[in-house]
């Protein structure tokens, strides 16, 4: 939390609420954030997204970034392991889901196809507030921004204006859990040498145990059911008490600093830095993995992260009236042991991928040709050039012999760019018209070299792609606005799906260096109602992707040379581009109630329907079953949340939210091998939670939160661990 001090009780109090309501014009289709309608909750202009505040975030108290997102419309996040987490946006997750940190690319080349855990790596007690955009968002954002866009807002340091000499202002905040044992803390500390110049910092640990969960998942309809059920799922596997699950448990370490200096009202200059280091997290479907012994596990022993970069922020002449450049570098480092103590072998692997990146985006004042007619543009670019190193290794523990191989997961050596050059314009017309479009030029350039010994061909690839996007917004009845958007994205090939050789979730994946870049064409229509005391969205929409990059099943002759774990997986996949296209359609409601006495009500529903042409060759013997279409792999189900909240004017707060989902039993070829999802499906659920707590202002807060108060068994699908178990979360935060 952010301290503002030498303030009164009462004027603190104040400060820690939301902003006066205004209605604040937004920029189409980025995550610029309309305030609507008297309340804090948010829309973007144009297109269908939310924002998870910092309030909320204290409150819920969410284990990671992932987590926080849980309650928004849209969104479902799975788990790999205790100490990963991905957000899944209309049904697509990982390389199709653009992640930012305060506007920097999270995204590198080796992002792999599926649930990925690097917004794990993003601390939620150093974030202020994270933006949710629901649909394509190529043309400002570039390559990944198929699906959606979810950004990472940083905590700022705030201004005593009482005060124009230095002061300091300390904080420590304490927290833990029962259902792992987790217990963490965080000491934070904000400077003002002047008004001017602000600063704050973090550092943070915490430490996570094995995680319990209510019991077992079976297939859908199984009851009862424990560990020993055939039809439970075949990951996690668990302790003697049926509870307690293998391969859970993580350390961590963060630190943050942030320094602003706004040598006037209109310019802003920042550098910021952004540390984490997890440390032993057990990748939970591979800790063991299915019919292993219990002995083996792949473990990460090291996931950092590490963001640094320079921002200015200024205003200039009327075709650059808005000013926003940066220059970045970020480096992600991963250091993973597979322990097969039976077989005496260790097997070892490190990736190290090291970006540098550069954005500019200008905005250009209103133009008012006429009275009637409107006109602002918004125009950028952007580049990003990743250096990817990366090695395995074997060691014979019975003779403590070392021996390197050729390649790593990657190509040491490979490098990968992009970016491109994007222009926006937004035309606000009579009788409450709004028009919007835009377009980009963007390109991808992978350079990865041969390595003969192990079968890996050289790549050296352009992807040149040109994409846009075009809406209306029009005013029905006052306060009830209609929406309709059609956005072309694309994703171009990236190292990993060109280069990389690794265990998936459904088996043993190979590269393919003759992709193609995929695009999709994305359709949606919303009605907004935006009222002082309730907001409300719906919104349908329709994607359909061309050469979708997809996971096909191939045989144990496929296998290259030195690359024995493909030959002892039990499946094995390859990436290719579907012959045909591949959809997603859906809906997504939700509405936001402002009540009187201090009360408040949210709630969402969504649903996403995919499915693609058959991957798989058609087999040549006709009395084999085939299968001309098929689901879209980990698509969620049917799914949503509610909430509500009360607070008084003396600080004490209680909440209570529901998230459910029904079952999932439509499932890709590659879901049904893969060991994470049970037999026949993932069974539906319905988990409940209390909140409780006091806020006084910013100088205390007490937050406690009883998890699944039912005690229910479940897992978000795709997961590879179980929920946890009903359990107690609380935080103290105090400070000056």
């Amino acid at each position: 939390m952010i301290v503002i001090a030498g303030l009164s009780a009462e004027k603190r109090a104040l400060a820690d609420e939301p902003p006066a309501p205004v209605e604040k014009k937004a920029e189409a289709g980025t995550i610029e954030i309309l305030v609507a309608g008297g309340s804090d909750r948010t829309q973007v202009a144009g297109r269908a997204g939310s924002r998870v505040d910092h309030r909320e975030i204290a409150e819920d108290q969410p284990r990671s970034a992932p987590d926080a997102l849980r309650f928004e419309p849209g969104v479902h996040v799975q788990q790999t392991a205790h100490g990963q987490g991905s957000a899944f946006v209309r049904g697509r997750t990982g390389q199709q889901v653009l992640l930012l940190v305060d506007g920097i690319r999270l995204n590198n080349s080796t992002f792999r196809q599926g649930p990925n855990q690097y917004f794990f790596t993003v601390d939620p007690r150093s974030i202020h507030s994270i933006d949710v955009l629901r649909g394509g968002a190529s043309t400002q954002y570039g390559s990944d921004a198929i699906a959606g866009v979810i950004q990472a807002r940083p905590i700022e340091p705030t201004i005593d204006p009482r005060t124009n000499g230095f002061s300091m202002r300390p904080r420590v905040a304490a927290y833990g859990t029962t259902a792992d044992g987790e217990v963490g803390f965080r000491l934070q500390t904000e400077a003002q040498y002047t008004p001017r110049i602000r600063f704050i910092g973090g550092f943070g640990s915490r430490r996570a145990g094995p995680l319990r969960a209510s019991g077992a998942v079976c297939s859908p309809g199984v009851t009862p059911c424990t560990p020993d059920s055939p039809e439970a799922a075949l990951v996690p596997r668990f302790e003697e008490d049926g509870r307690t699950q293998l391969g859970t448990g993580f350390r961590e370490l963060t630190f943050d600093a942030r320094l602003v200096f706004t040598p006037s009202p209109d310019q802003r200059l920042l550098a910021a830095a952004y540390f984490y280091r997890q440390f032993d997290a057990p990748r939970t479907d591979q800790c063991p993995a299915p019919f292993a012994p219990r002995s083996e596990c792949l473990r990460v022993e090291e996931q950092f992260r590490t963001l640094a970069y320079v921002s200015y922020r200024g205003e200039g002449p009327s075709f650059a009236r808005s000013i926003e450049s940066t220059l970045s570098y970020q480096r992600q480092h991963e250091r993973r042991r597979r322990d097969r103590p039976q077989s005496f072998i260790q097997n070892g692997g490190r990736d190290d991928v090291d970006t540098l990146g550069a954005l500019l985006k200008l905005t250009t004042e209103e133009a008012r040709p006429t009275s009637w007619l409107g006109v602002r543009a918004r125009y950028g670019a952007d580049v990003y050039a990743d250096r990817v190193d990366s090695a395995a290794w074997t060691i014979f523990t019975d003779n403590e012999i070392l021996v390197k191989s050729s390649r790593g997961q990657y190509i040491a050596g490979s490098s990968y760019a992009q970016g491109g050059a994007w222009a926006d314009v937004e035309i606000a017309l009579p009788h409450g018209l709004v028009a919007r479009g835009g377009g980009r030029f963007g390109f991808a350039l992978a350079r990865a070299p041969a390595d003969p010994e192990s079968g890996t061909l050289r790549v050296d690839r352009g992807f040149p792609v040109g994409v846009g996007h075009a809406g209306i917004e029009a005013e029905i009845a006052g306060p009830l606005r209609a929406i309709a958007h059609f956005d072309r994205s694309y994703r171009a090939p990236n190292l990993d799906d060109l280069t990389s050789r690794q265990q998936a979730g459904p088996g043993f994946q190979l590269e393919n260096a003759a992709l193609q870049a995929e695009t999709a064409n994305t359709f949606e229509a919303g009605l907004r109602l935006d009222l002082p005391l309730l907001e409300a969205d719906a919104w349908v929409f329709r994607s359909n992707v061309e050469n979708a990059i997809v996971r096909a099943s191939r045989p144990i002759s496929a296998c290259p040379p030195k690359t024995p774990q493909c030959g002892s997986s039990w499946a094995r996949y390859q990436l290719l581009n579907l012959r045909g296209d591949a959809s997603i359609t859906g809906f997504e409601i939700s509405a936001r109630a402002l009540l009187p006495l201090g009360f408040e009500a949210k709630a969402n529903i969504a649903y996403a329907y995919g499915e693609s042409a058959n991957p798989q060759d058609r087999p040549q013997d006709p009395k084999i079953a085939y299968e001309a279409t098929v689901p879209l792999s980990r698509i969620p189900p049917l799914n949503g949340t509610v909430e509500a909240r009360w607070s008084s004017p003396v600080g004490v707060y209680l909440g209570a939210g529901l998230r459910w989902a029904l079952t999932q039993d439509r499932l890709a070829i590659t879901d049904r091998s893969d060991a994470r999802i049970p037999m026949g499906g993932t069974p539906g659920y319905a988990v409940f939670d209390l909140r409780a707590g006091y806020r006084l202002s910013r100088t205390v807060l007490l937050a406690v939160v009883l998890e699944n108060a039912g005690d229910a068994a479940y897992r978000t699908h795709g997961s590879s661990i179980n929920g946890p178990e009903r359990g107690l979360l609380a935080t103290l935060e105090g400070g000056l």
